[in-house]
């Protein structure tokens, strides 16, 4: 069992940038961003890099050009850098990691991941 800790979400206005920083306990494998908006499902945003499955970042189409995930691994962090915020993006953020890899896997869907942070609310007013 891997605990991920969210921080760095935040109000802003439409247009705005904000940095959401996610750590992790202990090394993972596979690691990604989530959002669930009021009344809608949880749905992948942002799947870091994953080397070993020859996984390129991926993002939604939603936030493809705007938002960009990075990864520390030494330091067990991942990081989601959000610009050209929208109302659209409002939603809790949640940090996912996976300790193992099925190469198969579909990143973006959440029953991908195992464990979860408790998430970090994003407002976006316009």
């Amino acid at each position: 069992q891997v605990q991920l800790l969210e921080t760095g979400g935040h109000s802003v206005q439409t247009g705005g940038s904000l940095r959401l920083s996610c750590a992790a306990s202990s090394a993972t494998c596979s690691m990604a961003w989530f959002r669930q908006a009021p009344g809608k499902e949880r749905e992948g945003v942002a799947v870091s890099s994953l080397i070993p499955c020859g996984v390129d970042p991926t993002y939604s189409d939603s936030v493809k050009g705007r938002f960009t995930i990075s990864e520390d691994k030494a330091e067990h962090t991942l990081y989601l850098a959000m610009n050209s915020l929208k109302p659209e993006d409002t939603g809790v953020y949640y940090c996912a990691a996976a300790t193992t890899c099925d190469c198969r896997s579909d990143f973006l869907r959440a029953a991908s991941y195992a464990n979860w942070g408790q998430g970090t609310q994003v407002t976006v007013s316009s």
